[in-house]
């Protein structure tokens, strides 16, 4: 089997969910400006939304055929879940397209967030769209420091350890020091003289 000209991730999903699942993320991103995943689906999702801002901001029939053909479309609706009037297609072509028309590229952006996903333990990840309004907020994601904490344990341990042996070893050197050589040790015989 070839496996030449492949890309992108599998996600561990099968064709059609992968794409429907991408271009769910992207409706939502569109939708709310930002969304919550995990990194390697921001990361495919990012790619294919930013794909999509730049033919929003052609603003052409043909770029907004083509977005059609890859998002569908998708009625939006307000916090009481009503809808709008409005489409996705229609809000990323009238709001979000303009809002970058003078910016070349880079129009999301991924924050690593501190928390993980319970069932899994999945790291999560922002991914959010590039506007002013939503400038990223608190510090760098640290870890626990549970790695430093235990190294400091080993440490002690470890020093303790080697305290211990040579107290140990004080005490036995010092004793046998002072016990008395056996005599027929040739240290302790006397030397012959002709």
């Amino acid at each position: 089997m070839s496996s030449h000209r492949i890309f992108g991730r599998q996600l561990s999903r099968d064709t059609e969910h992968r794409t429907a699942m991408r271009r769910n993320l992207v409706q939502s991103l569109f939708e709310h400006g930002k969304v919550r995943t995990t990194l390697p689906k921001a990361l495919e999702v990012k790619a294919m939304a930013e794909r999509l801002i730049t033919l929003a901001r052609a603003n052409t029939l043909n770029s907004r055929r083509r977005v059609i053909s890859i998002l569908r479309d998708r009625r939006l609706t307000d916090e009481e879940q009503e809808f709008t009037g409005k489409t996705v297609v229609q809000k990323l072509f009238d709001e979000i397209g303009p809002q970058f028309a003078d910016r070349p590229g880079g129009y999301t952006r991924i924050i690593k967030l501190s928390d993980y996903r319970i069932g899994d333990g999945g790291s999560l990840v922002l991914l959010q769209l590039l506007t002013e309004k939503a400038a990223p907020r608190g510090t760098i994601r640290r870890s626990a420091g549970l790695r430093r904490k235990r190294n400091e344990r080993r440490r002690q341990f470890a020093a303790k350890a080697l305290k211990q042996t040579r107290d140990q070893s004080r005490e036995t050197a010092p004793a046998a020091q002072t016990s008395p050589a056996p005599a027929d040790t040739p240290a302790a015989a006397e030397p012959a003289t002709e």
